[in-house]
This record gives C-alpha cells, sequence and structure tokens, in this order.
C-alpha cells in the first residue's frame, strides 16, 4: 500500500462542502487501513488528529492561512513535507499541484464549470481554475473526479486522457446528516427565527452557478395565492448582489429569510425539517448538497444538469433551471404531501449506497495506479 501524503492545507477559508469532502475522506482512509499523512493547516491539526488518529499530521506554517503564501508553499513546502515523511503519492483535492513535487501526484478535480459557464464565476477565480485544472490534467499522474459527467466534460473540453482518469462518489456522513428528531427540527427552525412557519429550504454558497435569483423567483410564483405560503429560507454563503435584486423584485408578502452559515449540528433539523430542499442549480462536478439533504430525509428538487442525475436518481424531483420551471415543479410538490413523503422515503434510501468507505476504496485503487 502505498504511503499517501494528502494536501489538507489546500481547504478554503469557506470550508464548505470541500472541507466535507476532505474530512469523509481522510477518515474512511484511516479506517481502512491506509498508510496517511494529511498536511494541514495549524488551526485544523487537533480536529484531524481526532478524524485519523491512525495518521501522521503535519501542521504547515501560520502563513498557509493566506493564499498566496499557501500556493507558494504548495510548490516548495509540500513536495520537502512529502520527502520527509517518505511518501509514495502526494493527493492534491482542490485541483492544483506542485509542478516538481518529486513522487508521484493525484489531484481531484471537482468540475469543470471553469471553462463551459466562466460567466457564473468571477473572472480571476475562473481563470485560476483553468490554470490549475489544465495543469493537472497535463501534469498529475492520475485525476480523480467525483462524476462521470464531469469525466465525460474533462475529456470533451480539455481533451484529458480518460484512462488517467479515475471517478470516485463522493460519500455522506450519516451520523451529521440524518433523518433529525422534532427537538432538532424545532431548534433549527427557532435559529432561522421561523417559529414554526413551513419552508422550502436552500443550502450552499448564493454565487451564480446555484441560481438562487431564479429560485426567488420560482417560489414567489409557486407560492402565489396561497392562503398560507411557506417561507424560502436560504442557508449558508454571501448576500450577492443578484439576490438582493431578486428579493426585491417580488412581492412583500413572499418572505424569505437569509440566516447565513448554518453551524453542523443545525443541518440536520434545517434539511430534514423543511417541505422541499430546493437545489436549482446550472451545474455541479458532484452536488453533495442534494446527497446531503436525501439523507436527512428531505424531499429534493434539483435539475437535470451535469451530475445531478447521478446523485438524485429516481429519488428526487427535477425541473429546468428557469423561473417558470422550478415554479411549476416547486407548486406541484407543495400541494402533493403523498409526493413528498415519496421522495422522502426514496432519498434515504438512495443515499444509503453512497458512502465514505466506497469513495476512500476508490482513492486507493487510484493512488495505486499512480505508482504503477
Amino acid at each position: 500500500m502505498p504511503r499517501v501524503l494528502v494536501d489538507a492545507a489546500a481547504v478554503p477559508a469557506d470550508r464548505g462542502a470541500l472541507i466535507r469532502y476532505v474530512d469523509g475522506l481522510v477518515r474512511a482512509l484511516d479506517r481502512a487501513g491506509a498508510d496517511l499523512a494529511v498536511a494541514c493547516q495549524r488551526a485544523d491539526a487537533e480536529r484531524y488528529t481526532a478524524i485519523a488518529p491512525s495518521a501522521r499530521i503535519m501542521p504547515g506554517p501560520v502563513s498557509l492561512t493566506n493564499r498566496s503564501a499557501r500556493l507558494t508553499w504548495e510548490q516548495t513546502g509540500l513536495p520537502l513535507l512529502a520527502r520527509q515523511v517518505g511518501a509514495d503519492v502526494i493527493h492534491a483535492p482542490y485541483y492544483s499541484i506542485p509542478l516538481r513535487p518529486g513522487v508521484r501526484t493525484v489531484a481531484t478535480v471537482h468540475d469543470v464549470t471553469w471553462f463551459t459557464e466562466p460567466e457564473q464565476h468571477s473572472p480571476a477565480r475562473a481563470s485560476f481554475f483553468r490554470s490549475a485544472t489544465r495543469t493537472a490534467v497535463r501534469h498529475a499522474n492520475r485525476v480523480i473526479v467525483p462524476s462521470k459527467a464531469t469525466r465525460d466534460e474533462l475529456v470533451r473540453v480539455l481533451h484529458a486522457d480518460p484512462t488517467r482518469i479515475d471517478v470516485a462518489y463522493h460519500g455522506v456522513d450519516q451520523e451529521q446528516f440524518h433523518a433529525p428528531s422534532k427537538t432538532e427540527i424545532q431548534r433549527a427552525v427557532s435559529r432561522c427565527g421561523l417559529h414554526g412557519q413551513p419552508y422550502v429550504a436552500f443550502l450552499g454558497a448564493l454565487d451564480p452557478r446555484k441560481n438562487v435569483p431564479n429560485l426567488i423567483r420560482g417560489f414567489a410564483a409557486a407560492v402565489k395565492g396561497l392562503a398560507e405560503p411557506p417561507a424560502l429560507v436560504l442557508g449558508g454563503g454571501v448576500h450577492e448582489d443578484d439576490v438582493d435584486a431578486a428579493c426585491r423584485e417580488v412581492e412583500a408578502t413572499v418572505k424569505v429569510v437569509r440566516p447565513g452559515y448554518l453551524h453542523a449540528p443545525d443541518l440536520p433539523g434545517f434539511l430534514g425539517g423543511a417541505l422541499v430542499v430546493a437545489f436549482p442549480s446550472r451545474g455541479e462536478g458532484f452536488g453533495l448538497p442534494v446527497l446531503e439533504a436525501m439523507a436527512c430525509g428531505a424531499p429534493v428538487l434539483t435539475t437535470h444538469r451535469t451530475s445531478l442525475p447521478e446523485v438524485g436518481g429516481d429519488a428526487v424531483a427535477y425541473s429546468e433551471p428557469d423561473a417558470d420551471s422550478i415554479a411549476t415543479a416547486l407548486a406541484q410538490l407543495l400541494a402533493a404531501p403523498d409526493r413528498r413523503r415519496q421522495l422522502r422515503e426514496a432519498g434515504l434510501a438512495r443515499a444509503r449506497e453512497f458512502t465514505w468507505e466506497a469513495s476512500a476504496e476508490a482513492h486507493l485503487s487510484s493512488y495505486q495506479r499512480a505508482i504503477e
């Protein structure tokens, strides 16, 4: 079994879905008996020690909290660390790799929307990830992607060699994401200031790709005329200008709640307590919020775009990303409690098919291929 150095220091400041990928993978690799070292930011050392007690935890310099300093350290300090721990493989879980690593490298490329939908990202951010993705495809010994859709897009857009790409689906932490108790639902609802009012939930970054403005418009149309309309709760992310504009467009009677970042213990109650979890993204590399919502027993509405049907299968409802399609699909779900109950049961069953243990096994196979 190869000795693997995982660059967990690459986790970005927003610590959203990526940190759940890295944490879930590292925990499962450690449980699988992998020969593992983990490079991380100093503030995360204690957490990774608890997550992976058999692994060698290697805190980096304090400067890693600065993005520019971290990228410089990735090119110089990370290869040095790999030699110190005798690593056979460096796994870069967030696109970018050292150009002269001294050992084999495996990079995770999460999605290709930096190329296919650049208008959905800031120019500087899209430019960086396009460059990092090209470098990974060209120089990494293996590339891991979280879905077949992402693999196919890499081949189509960058003419990547499909024989060097490995698909490893994400898993879901069933201890963290589970069907919530009434107490958990009440706590989450209270923290969102709903006081028992039914709601439709969204969880994720409020960036253009997530399509939140069209969700707001579609929700407003779906609940128009209802005697007791639910609220729309936008959990997570930052307040983008286009989201503010969409909120100003809808009637004052439409209640849109924006509680900001939600802490991990509140997520099962928030997701599982919703009438519907709506995630009408224009494109995902995987779609971890959809999987996590299903694991919490939520009826999910998403889109047919990119990897989302691979995750949701027949256990979720679908719409197109435009506001009218979202309004139609959402109105149908809100009017059909039996359909929502069916989706809850189907989602719970499908979520159990995605485990971090299976993901770790696929990653270990990729590491092995990298050194062969």
